[in-house]
């Protein structure tokens, strides 16, 4: 990974980069052990961005045993790092922490849920991918790791959660800006009828509904999403056509192919799976994760934990 002074690191990168050295976390890394964790803890230290923490439980610490308790009541162990990264974050001994890189998904999410528990107000759990595009546009996918086939009401959640993330990263460095939010389909504006595109509507209507302050439109092809152009044939008068920040997908099929698409072709970084909806900052990484990955998302959940108000709820 380059250092974030250098040319060919994008300006947002260089801003969480930034703002993680004024105020460093303390960043649970649960996979520690590993070689990529281990280097990782290794620049993060050198470089001060977070202070990383070890996944190891202290039962003669009296603020941890409540957090403790509920990780056993619900039948974990412990001494599993990523039990104990949970049991850390809940109990205020670390701010937020990342884990996955050795272990999958489903055990990252189960430790996250029992641990620390959905966020108050928030309907399902879900993920986004902040992607920093090729020209240094930075952009959120969601979701792309989490629910296979959201209802209504899901969708709207993970539209709500997505805008806030991307809020939470991208608005202290662009000067506050607020999303634009695109709820995707392959429909635009009525150009096909069907189920799923109807699904799309409605859930475009519910988060106007529950968050009058997002700026959202659906439903949105791609195209019309993000091309000026196409936006002006296809969605005249749109507030969110052509102009998108924020792209929700109808379901986790088209999410998690389109950020691997725009990774691998469009040549932009994608920097996630980002969890959404945890009482508490906890995110996945993928097995085939780098160290630069983990250093990355480590300062990203650092962040996360310092900002003001609740993200990505």
């Amino acid at each position: 990974m380059s250092s974030p002074g250098s040319s060919n690191v994008p300006s947002v990168v260089s801003g969480w980069y930034e703002r993680a050295a004024a105020d460093p976390a303390r960043v649970v890394l649960a996979d520690l052990g590993d070689p990529r964790a281990d280097f990782a803890a290794i620049q993060l230290v050198d470089e001060e961005l977070v202070q990383p923490v070890h996944p190891i439980v202290d039962r003669g610490d009296g603020q941890q045993a409540e957090a403790i308790a509920r990780a056993e009541d619900a039948g974990l162990d412990v001494s599993d790092p990523i039990v104990a990264a949970t049991v850390l974050v809940r109990s205020g001994a670390a701010d937020a922490a990342v884990a996955g890189a050795t272990r999958s998904t489903a055990d990252v999410l189960r430790a996250g849920l029992k641990v620390l528990g959905v966020a108050p107000g928030v309907e399902v759990v879900s993920s986004c991918f902040l992607m920093v595009l090729a020209d240094g546009r930075p952009v959120a996918y969601g979701d792309c790791g989490v629910v296979p086939d959201p209802d209504v009401s899901q969708l709207a959640t993970i539209a709500s959660s997505t805008a806030d993330t991307w809020t939470g990263l991208v608005g202290p460095i662009s000067g506050g800006g607020s999303p634009r939010v695109a709820m995707l389909s392959f429909s635009t504006k009525g150009s096909a009828e069907h189920p799923r595109v109807d699904k799309v509507r409605a859930a475009t209507a519910l988060v106007s509904d529950r968050r009058p302050d997002l700026t959202v439109d659906g439903e949105l092809q791609f195209d019309a999403a993000i091309v000026p152009s196409v936006a002006a044939v296809k969605a005249p008068g749109s507030p969110v056509a052509g102009a998108a920040d924020v792209f929700v997908f109808p379901d986790l099929d088209s999410g998690n192919i389109a950020y691997k698409v725009t990774e691998r072709l469009g040549g932009a970084r994608a920097y996630g799976p980002l969890l959404q909806g945890l009482d508490g900052i906890l995110h996945d990484l993928s097995r085939g994760c780098s160290a630069a990955d983990i250093v990355d998302v480590a300062v990203i959940a650092g962040l996360q934990a310092r900002s003001s108000g609740a993200i990505g709820t």
